[in-house]
């Protein structure tokens, strides 16, 4: 039997999750779980990167324990953010994390230049002022001038690991700086923020062997036996690979910290229209595009969670919300004020007193307020994605932390007149574990792994159980004109 170990790091936590195939079905195990985190550091907010790479030789030496002598092993993180390497092979300093204030008037400033079709037209990623290219535009130069090597966030663990360095472009892509046409780095945007290309590792596609854990890290720590595969890194691209899709009229929504809602596509799509609407085209695994639309996600209740110091349990927090008349106020859950305020809860009640509505007060009320928007957004962005791509939309699958959320999936799917199916909950770790399973020859393609998965996992599904057309109408024109 083979085993797989996907290294999962998100913006709140990271785990190590073993997976095996047993008669025909995907089994998991977390074996190890850890924190993460930014802090201010040095005038920013900053990831310990050293830290999450310590928890990983943590992680394998307890699977080490239970007798598992060989595993491979797939890498996947959030995105945009980066490692400057010196010449020495030694990060210059911890990586700024995407949260940090110093992008923001990057856009308008570097689109003064460039104007924003041209960079649409070129890469077709969305604008959002924590992608990479406004990062680098913002960093210190003389730090760039000593840079070696630039590195997106797993990709500097795997080379950490294994010694060996690449850029898997399921990450890059999100950088805003790889031309759609060419498959490379533009040389144009690299230049207005003055790095090159050579500073990138080669470009590599999931699925690449990346190398065995280097030997000094054997000797440091009992582990077990393990080669790296570089997997589709970016967790919004292993997410779509771990989603039980099926046909050609499906949509995803990755629901974690952030909400990503979209459809995979085997051609980019980069009109007027999709520019409008602000999607974007990630690159996904095996030569496809994740066309989607960031949404801002459950980190709103994470955050009133921990500034309430965690008094309830998520589970708990949704069942308050579900006690509360639904629509009392509608919010904007994009507006940038959301992003990393001093208090989520006093933001969106001054967002609330600002707009003339109700100001909800209890943690139902607030928790209620968020879940009925993050719903009438995503029913919103589900017909733009349907006029945009022209091909109808008839269920929606819902993975991550999210489709636990009962009452967000029956308001989405009775706001989007759509069915609903939720799970699995891991979708990222089945993902990165899947492209190993196929890189090992136990997993044919895609399209058989996820079959496997919606046998391997318990789905629930949701139909429309109420008409909320005139709710989403009013929302529509709520928003449009609090925007004008």
């Amino acid at each position: 039997m083979k085993n797989y170990i996907a290294v999962d790091i998100g913006a709140s936590s990271g785990r190590l999750i073993l997976g095996q195939l047993i008669n025909g079905e995907i089994k998991l195990e977390e074996m190890h779980r850890f924190s993460n985190g930014f802090k201010k550091e040095n005038g920013h907010d900053r990831w310990d990167i050293d830290k999450l790479i310590q928890e990983i030789f943590i992680g394998l030496e307890k699977i080490k324990k239970t007798g598992i002598e060989a595993a491979t092993i797939g890498i996947d993180t959030w995105a945009v953010d980066y490692v400057l390497v010196g010449d020495n092979g030694q990060k210059l300093q911890n990586p700024i994390s995407y949260r940090d204030s110093r992008t923001v008037n990057s856009i308008e400033e570097l689109t003064s230049q460039y104007p924003k079709e041209y960079i649409y037209e070129k890469t077709g990623i969305q604008f959002l002022d924590f992608n990479t290219l406004y990062q680098l535009y913002e960093e210190d130069e003389k730090l760039l001038e000593q840079t070696d090597r630039i590195m997106m966030i797993p990709d500097y663990i795997g080379y950490i690991l294994t010694g060996n360095a690449v850029t898997e472009v399921t990450n890059a892509s999100t950088t805003q700086m790889m031309n759609l046409r060419k498959g490379l780095f533009d040389d144009d945007l690299l230049g207005e923020v003055n790095v090159s290309e050579e500073q990138f590792p080669k470009l590599a596609d999931p699925g690449t062997m990346l190398g065995k854990i280097s030997h000094k890290w054997c000797k440091q720590y009992d582990l077990p036996k393990c080669e790296v595969i570089t997997v589709a890194t970016h967790d919004t691209a292993s997410a779509v690979v771990g989603t039980p899709g099926s046909g050609n009229d499906w949509a995803f929504l990755s629901s974690g910290t952030w909400s990503l809602l979209g459809r995979e596509l085997k051609t980019p799509e980069n009109g007027k229209l999709a520019f409008q609407e602000n999607y974007t085209n990630e690159w996904g695994a095996y030569g496809t595009y994740r066309f989607l639309k960031n949404i801002m996600g459950l980190w709103m209740v994470q955050s009133i969670r921990s500034e309430q110091n965690k008094k309830y349990s998520f589970a708990e927090m949704a069942a308050l919300a579900e006690k509360e008349e639904p629509f009392q106020q509608y919010i904007n859950v994009n507006d940038e004020r959301f992003s990393n305020p001093e208090s989520m809860i006093n933001e969106i009640q001054a967002y609330c007193r600002e707009t003339g509505q109700k100001v909800p007060q209890t943690t139902g009320e607030l928790v209620s307020a968020v879940y009925c928007n993050l719903a009438l957004y995503y029913a919103d962005a589900l017909n733009q994605l349907v006029k945009i791509t022209k091909k109808p939309i008839n269920k929606l699958n819902i993975v991550g932390g999210g489709s636990n959320v009962d009452i967000l999936n029956q308001l989405t799917s009775s706001l989007a007149k759509i069915k609903v199916i939720a799970g699995p909950d891991e979708a990222t770790a089945i993902g990165n574990i899947v492209v190993q399973m196929i890189s090992e020859h136990e997993l044919s393609d895609v399209d058989s792994a996820r079959k496997v998965i919606a046998q391997s996992f318990n789905l629930k599904e949701y139909d429309p159980n109420k008409d909320y057309g005139k709710i989403l109408e009013d929302y529509k024109t709520f928003i449009l004109e609090k925007e004008k």
